[in-house]
Formats: structure tokens, sequence, C-alpha cells
């Protein structure tokens, strides 16, 4: 009998650009806005899910940031997508630019391989 499979992980990449109202805000009005609206929001309505924010608008006019999303399994992820979309940093402080979903090693998992990666020496 197979080994019981569990829930692949998810990791989402959000491409968002700033809006006007986000730069009017000082940067320690935009850490407390993060901390009162967003935090909250997924903590009442997910659990499993971790963030990384990326600066990119020193190289690129179309996307200012990108946040990493990982998430335990879909569910998580969609509950996570739900509760950032009842908050101002979904298309008020932040337009969404592309959002791009995927499993790490997806098709090492499909054809039973081991993952490919590099290892800097």
């Amino acid at each position: 009998m197979p080994a019981e499979e569990t829930e692949t992980p998810v990791t989402a990449f959000l491409l968002v650009k700033t809006t006007p109202e986000w730069l009017g805000l000082t940067p320690r009005e935009r850490a407390d806005a993060f901390a009162t609206q967003v935090v909250p929001a997924i903590e009442a309505k997910t659990t499993g899910v971790r963030s990384r924010f990326y600066d990119t608008e020193f190289y690129t006019a179309r996307v200012t940031d990108v946040w990493v999303w990982e998430a335990d399994d879909h569910r998580a992820y969609q509950l996570l997508i739900d509760a950032l979309r009842e908050t101002p940093f979904w298309d008020r402080y932040f337009e969404v630019v592309d959002l791009l979903v995927g499993v790490e090693n997806g098709y090492a998992r499909t054809y039973g391989l081991d993952p490919l990666a590099t290892i800097a020496t």
C-alpha cells in the first residue's frame, strides 16, 4: 500500500505596485497599517501561512514589490487571499499586477524524481 501523501505546500508570488495613497503614508504609518489591518485579518481567517517581502522598485517600474506567501496547503492559500482581499492592501494601497502560484518541485513529485537544485560552494 503506498504511503499516504500529505497536502503539498503552495507558494504564491504576488507582484504588486504601490499606489499614491500608500506612498502618502509615512514609513511608521505603513508598518502600523500592516500590523493592524493585514496581520489580524490573516490570523482571523487562516493558519499555516508565512510571508516575505521584496522591494523591486529599484529595477522595474511595472512592479514595486513582490510578496512571497507560503501556505501549508491550497485551502490555507485560498483563505489567505480571501483575507488579503478584505484589507486595504488589495487594490487600495497596492495594485495587484500579477499573481503567480506554484508548488515547489511539483515535477519531481509527479514523476517520482529527486528535486533538482544547485548548491553554491
